[in-house]
């Protein structure tokens, strides 16, 4: 059997490896795949791993020998679901690998805002605190997060890992979702308006789907506290970004906690990236080698479980 990984750097940049995988067929790597070399790199392979590379219907047509499309991610959003249903081809993803990590770091992008520890680092190596004339400094506010709401849209395992952190911080847990649980009793359900008013800090960890791109504009901005921050580790698309830099350069809302973006990698016009109070990252939330290992395990357990006529996280 042939599989082809169309962007494994990635997924593994040399701190992993493959063997798992490479006995279940022979595999050829790329790092990195260029749109027009899509169709000639996948040839007549019969199962696919991709990340961010998108497979639409005019490659699953362009390459018949395909059975199995393995996204090495949660979302699946780069291949034509429709078109896989419509062509017999198995797609499966990896839920969950990174659900301990991703609320980590939407924590760590939190706390960041709340210290400013990066730019306080650099002053003291940049000799000002010995230059100092007390025994401590900070020159930017410093916000204590107990007794403040957490409003998080979208409240699956990585939501409800993030609420978790935030409430052993003494923070209270609001939370929006179309699939409310009712046997959590630590968390309050609310509608999006109402999350976007109460909540101090609001923090993005839904899916993205047609309905919700950009859903956080000027409209829900203006509903929001002027001190509001958001942090954002879910998709870029949710966010109307120039919106959200018109609104921290005029001081409509506090700060913003940004780990992903509209268009990867950013582009030098990004709006954000002069925008007041924003933290930017280069979407490093999933990278930890713990959570990359687990991609690399479930993605094993993916192919064998398709090869054995088992349905293995699949989606179609």
């Amino acid at each position: 059997m042939k599989i082809v990984v169309l962007d494994g750097y990635t997924l593994n940049p040399g701190d992993l490896n493959w063997n798992q995988i490479k006995t279940l067929g022979d595999i050829i790597i790329y790092d990195r795949t260029d749109s027009a070399d899509i169709i000639s790199r996948i040839g007549d392979a019969e199962v696919v791993l991709t990340n961010k590379t998108p497979i639409r219907k005019e490659t699953m047509k362009a390459c018949p020998n395909i059975k199995l499309i393995s996204v090495l991610a949660t979302g699946y959003d780069v291949i034509d679901i429709e078109a896989a249903k419509q062509l017999g081809i198995a797609v499966c993803n990896v839920p969950a690998y990174g659900t301990y990590s991703v609320a980590q770091f939407a924590i760590s992008l939190l706390l960041e805002i709340c210290y400013h520890v990066g730019y306080h680092d650099n002053a003291v190596k940049e000799g000002r605190w010995e230059n100092s004339a007390d025994w401590c400094f900070w020159d930017k506010p410093l916000l204590e997060l107990y007794g403040k709401t957490m409003g998080i849209i979208g409240y699956g395992r990585i939501g409800q890992t993030t609420g978790r952190i935030a409430r052993a911080l003494g923070m209270k847990i609001i939370a929006n979702d179309k699939h409310e649980n009712p046997t959590l009793k630590d968390v309050e359900y609310v509608s999006f308006d109402d999350l976007c008013s109460r909540a101090d800090v609001i923090v993005l960890h839904c899916s993205l789907t047609k309905e919700n791109q950009q859903f956080i504009d000027k409209k829900a901005i203006a509903k929001m506290k002027k001190n509001a921050i958001i942090i954002n580790n879910a998709r870029g698309q949710l966010i109307n970004e120039k919106d959200l830099a018109d609104a921290l350069n005029e001081g409509r809302i506090y700060a913003a906690g940004i780990d992903v973006v509209s268009k990867e990698p950013i582009e030098k016009d990004n709006p954000l990236l002069k925008a007041k109070n924003c933290y930017i990252t280069p979407h490093m939330s999933w990278g930890s080698v713990e959570a990359r290992k687990r991609i690399m395990d479930m993605t094993y357990e993916n192919i064998q479980g398709y090869l054995n006529d088992k349905t293995v996280n699949r989606i179609v």
